[in-house]
C-alpha cells in the first residue's frame, strides 16, 4: 500500500467539449502532487464507453489536432459497487470529473458517483444541473438580485410546431446585435452573434443542433470579466477578477479564440471604477451560493458603464489546464496550480456524500 490517495481523473465524455476535457486532464496529470496523490486516468469515449487510457496516451493538442479518447483501450466497468478495469478494482478514494458540458458537468455523472458512494470534486447533482442550464440559472440569479441579459428561450418543439417567423418575432424587442446559444452547452460551441434579423433563423437552427433549447439574448456591449470561486475548509472564496481580452479578428470569445487560435489573453484590470471589482467578487460568491455549488466554479460577467455588472453564466467545472482562466485567476493571488488541485481534492474528501444533505 502506498498510503497515497487514489484519485480517478475522469475525462473525455459524450459532449461537444470532449477534446477540451482531455486537455484539462493532461494539465491535472502533469501538476498533481504525486507525493500525496496517485492519479488513475479514466476516459469516456464520445459514444459513452469508459476505458483505461495507456500511460503514453496523448491528451494535449498537437498541430491544431485535438485529442480524443479511443474505444480501443481496455474497458472500465462501472456500477454502484465501484469501478474496475483489467479485472481489478480501481479502489478509488475520490474522483475528479474533468468533464465539461452535457453528460458530465450537468449532474449526470455526479448522480452516478453519488449512487456509487464515491466522493468527487465539484458541485452535486442539482447545482450541476441548474448551472448547466443557463435558462434555469438566469431565473435564480434574477430572484437573488443579480442582473442578467434580457432574452427569450426557444424550445425545439416550438421550432418544429410553430412558424419560425412567429417564434422569432418574440425576439425583436431585444434589438441588435443578438447572441444565440444553446442553453446547455459550453466553450461557446453553437454560439452565434447575429447582426441582422435576417440571420436569426439560421443561427437558431444551428444552435439547436447542439441542444433542444436555445437562448436568444440581447448583446451586452462591455468588458468580459471573470472570477473564480473556491470552497476550501468550509469557506467560499473569490479570486481576483480577470478580464478576457480578445485579439485578432474574433468578434467574441468563441471556441476558436479560446482554444485554437491563441487569440485571447487574461489581464488583471486596474482601471475598473472604484468598488466594481469587489462587487463582482461578491456577486460571484452570491451566484455560487444561491445555486448550491460546491468545490469550485468560474463565474463570467460583463461590465459596462451603461449596463453595470451583468452575470453571464457560471461554470461548475471550468477548463483546467495550467493556462486555463480558472487557475490563472487563483495564480494572481499566489495560489499555485498544484496547490489549487490539492485544495480541491481535500475539500472533496472532507465533504459528505448525499443528494439530500
Amino acid at each position: 500500500m502506498s498510503g497515497k490517495v487514489r484519485v480517478g481523473i475522469l475525462c473525455g465524455g459524450m459532449s461537444s467539449e470532449h477534446e477540451i476535457s482531455c486537455i484539462s486532464a493532461s494539465g491535472v496529470l502533469a501538476a498533481i502532487d504525486r507525493n500525496r496523490f496517485e492519479p488513475v486516468l479514466i476516459g469516456i469515449t464520445k459514444s459513452g464507453k469508459w476505458v483505461l487510457p495507456p500511460d503514453e496516451a496523448v491528451l494535449t493538442m498537437t498541430d491544431r489536432h485535438m485529442p480524443e479518447i479511443s474505444s480501443e483501450w481496455p474497458a472500465v466497468n462501472t456500477d454502484v459497487a465501484g469501478f474496475s478495469g483489467n479485472g481489478q478494482a480501481l479502489n478509488l478514494d475520490v474522483v475528479f470529473p474533468l468533464l465539461h458540458g452535457p453528460y458530465g458537468e450537468d449532474g449526470t455523472v455526479q448522480g452516478l458517483l453519488e449512487m456509487a458512494a464515491m466522493k468527487y470534486v465539484g458541485s452535486g447533482v442539482l447545482a450541476s444541473a441548474v448551472a448547466m442550464d443557463k435558462s434555469f440559472a438566469k431565473s435564480i440569479f434574477t430572484a437573488n438580485g443579480l442582473e442578467v441579459a434580457d432574452g427569450i428561450v426557444i424550445h425545439e418543439r416550438e421550432w418544429e410546431e410553430i412558424s419560425h417567423s412567429k417564434v422569432l418575432k418574440a425576439a425583436e424587442y431585444l434589438g441588435l446585435p443578438l447572441f444565440v446559444k444553446p442553453a446547455r452547452s459550453g466553450s461557446s460551441r453553437g454560439t452565434y452573434k447575429v447582426k441582422r434579423f435576417a440571420d436569426l433563423e439560421s443561427a437558431v437552427s444551428k444552435a439547436l443542433e447542439f441542444d433542444t433549447k436555445v437562448l436568444v439574448e440581447r448583446a451586452i456591449i462591455g468588458r468580459e470579466i471573470e472570477c473564480a470561486v473556491l470552497q476550501s475548509q468550509g469557506e467560499v472564496l473569490a479570486s481576483p477578477v480577470g478580464e478576457i481580452v480578445i485579439l485578432g479578428s474574433h468578434e467574441f470569445y468563441d471556441f476558436e479564440a479560446k482554444y485554437l487560435d491563441n487569440s485571447t489573453r487574461v489581464d488583471f484590470p486596474t482601471d475598473l471604477p472604484r468598488g466594481v471589482s469587489d462587487k463582482i467578487r461578491a456577486a460571484a460568491i452570491t451566484a455560487f451560493n444561491v445555486l448550491g455549488c460546491e468545490g469550485l466554479a468560474r463565474v463570467d460577467f460583463f461590465y459596462s458603464k451603461s449596463d453595470g455588472i451583468i452575470i453571464n453564466e457560471i461554470n461548475t467545472m471550468p477548463g483546467f489546464t495550467a493556462t486555463s482562466v480558472y487557475p490563472k485567476l487563483w495564480g494572481q493571488s499566489g495560489l499555485t496550480y498544484a496547490n489549487l488541485l490539492t485544495k480541491l481534492i481535500n475539500s472533496a474528501l472532507d465533504r459528505p456524500l448525499g443528494v439530500t444533505r
